[in-house]
């Protein structure tokens, strides 16, 4: 008998690093060194009942620049990224830089997005997609002027726009199909709030290229990491107001309540707005599930440091992990 390495369904599993992954391997090794596969399943019958997934805690809520950093300090590759994201054929547009970034004194990676032909470099902790004007009420001064005229930022897109830099790059299809997920989900909460056609909605600050970075990046992140299922729990949508050319709105933005309907979400843990547009709608198009942490083996974790200094820890943490779907999915009837 002839051992043909391990099984198909084990062979993520043996490219991890993971110490548990180890321990099978040597568990099969042992069985095929004796001529005995069938003593392996026997030993280790679980072996097709896990899955990996991604956990999202989301205690301080999701932004995009937040989750693309949590992806990155999880282990995709910011070069396998940012070559990635040149297929978009955008790149003269912009610069992606990631850092390791400490908050409240814990390890993770920050994101910047820098626009080229800025004034300033976009440290975008929050997008702002309902006015040109956009601060954040009791914090300090976090003013965004999109004024397009004063060359603040590159020109804004409607769908048919981001569609079609996305349609007709190099990207694989299933990242350009969550691509255009997580903005068809941003352009029909906008369309439902202002009560125009689904083809009239203009992004604003989520039509700019580096909320087109954000998204179109975590749909890269998400494939590469190539986990069964992504699993968040209830989403903290902060507190207070915010001030933009519509005048003053409540927190969370009328375009986040919209995308996160039937998601179970917490509000007034801090301050401000705590869950963006974009995060919204990018943890809404990758989750299927938002429930407390499930028992599970964690085998890496990523941090995401946001912008803004708060008490809190301004952070998203994302768990790579695996569970027992036998156990996920109860007693079989």
């Amino acid at each position: 008998m002839r051992c043909a390495g391990l099984p198909p369904s084990c062979r993520n599993r043996q490219e991890s690093n993971c110490i548990a992954y180890s321990l099978l391997r040597a568990k099969y090794l042992y069985c095929a060194r004796r001529r005995q596969p069938a003593l392996f399943f026997q030993m280790h019958t679980s072996c097709r009942g896990f899955m990996k997934i991604l956990y999202y805690d989301c205690f301080a809520g999701i932004s995009g620049d937040m989750n693309l950093a949590a992806l990155i300090d999880l282990g995709v590759s910011p070069d396998y990224l940012k070559a990635e994201l040149a297929k978009l054929a955008i790149d003269d547009e912009f610069a992606l830089q990631c850092q390791p970034e400490k908050c409240n004194g814990i390890q993770g990676m920050q994101v910047h997005v820098r626009l080229n032909g800025q004034q300033h470099g976009h440290s975008h902790g929050h997008e702002h997609p309902h006015g040109h004007e956009h601060a954040h009420v009791g914090v300090p001064a976090h003013v965004h002027d999109h004024n397009p005229a004063q060359g603040s930022h590159l020109p804004h897109r409607n769908l048919a726009d981001i569609t079609a830099i996305i349609t007709q790059s190099t990207l694989a299809d299933p990242v350009k199909q969550t691509s255009l997920n997580i903005f068809r989900r941003i352009a029909e909460a906008e369309a439902k709030v202002h009560g125009k056609a689904l083809e009239d909605v203009h992004f604003h600050e989520v039509g700019a290229t580096d909320s087109i970075v954000d998204i179109v990046g975590a749909a890269i992140c998400f494939h590469a990491l190539d986990v069964d299922a992504v699993w968040s729990s209830p989403l903290e949508l902060g507190g207070g107001f915010v001030r933009c050319a519509h005048g003053m709105m409540p927190v969370p933005a009328p375009a986040t309540v919209e995308i996160l309907h039937g998601i179970p979400t917490t509000r007034g843990g801090v301050e401000h707005e705590a869950t963006t547009p974009t995060g919204a709608a990018i943890i809404a198009a990758l989750a299927h599930a938002f429930k407390a942490a499930p028992a599970m083996t964690t085998l890496s974790t990523g941090y995401g440091i946001g912008h803004r200094q708060t008490e809190r820890p301004n952070m998203l943490r994302v768990h790579l992990a695996e569970v027992d779907e036998v156990a996920v999915a109860g007693p079989a009837s």
